[in-house]
C-alpha cells in the first residue's frame, strides 16, 4: 500500500515538505506526518483515518501526532489529529487550517498548502506539547509516505 510506483513531486517540493515536518518538530514532542495517495476513491477523512493507524501513529506516548493526508491527483485532502492535541486546541482550528489549505490548492501551489497545515500544526504542537530536550525522542520517521 505504502509504495513509491510514482513522482508526485519533484526532489524540490519534497525537500520542501521535509523541510518544514523538520521546523515544525525541532520545536514539539508532537509528530507530523504527510501521507500521499494518488486517489481517494472515498471520504477523504475516513482514508487519512485508516492511514493514521497503519502509520502507528495513534502510537505515540503523548498521543500528539497530525497526519496530513493528499489524494494529489483528486485534489482531496484532510488534517487529522490524535486526541492528545485534538482536545487542546481551539475548537475551529482543524477547520480553519483546512480553509487556508483549500485556498492555496485552489491556486495550484499543493507543496505551499502542505507546507502551510505542517507549520499551523505545528504551532498548536508547540503551544501544547513544546519541545524538552530531556524527555523528546522522535517517535515517528519524519518522511512522507505515499501510497
Amino acid at each position: 500500500m505504502f509504495g513509491l510506483s510514482w513522482r508526485p513531486f519533484s526532489p524540490e517540493e519534497e525537500q520542501r515538505i521535509l523541510q518544514a515536518i523538520a521546523e515544525a518538530e525541532m520545536q514539539t514532542s508532537g509528530e507530523i506526518r504527510v501521507h500521499v495517495d494518488k486517489w481517494c476513491k472515498t471520504n477523504p477523512l475516513f482514508k487519512a483515518k485508516n492511514t493514521f493507524i497503519h502509520l502507528k501513529m495513534d502510537a505515540t506516548k503523548l498521543r500528539n501526532g497530525v497526519l496530513i493526508y493528499v489524494a494529489k491527483q483528486e485534489k482531496k485532502f484532510a488534517i487529522l489529529g490524535d486526541v492528545g492535541i485534538s482536545e487542546k486546541v481551539p475548537a475551529e482550528f482543524w477547520e480553519s487550517t483546512k480553509d487556508i489549505m483549500r485556498t492555496e490548492f485552489a491556486k495550484g501551489d499543493q507543496v505551499a498548502a502542505i507546507s502551510f497545515g505542517i507549520a499551523e500544526a505545528g504551532k498548536q504542537l508547540k503551544k501544547h506539547f513544546p519541545y524538552d530536550a530531556g524527555t523528546d525522542e522522535n517517535e515517528l520517521p519524519d518522511t512522507i509516505s505515499y501510497g
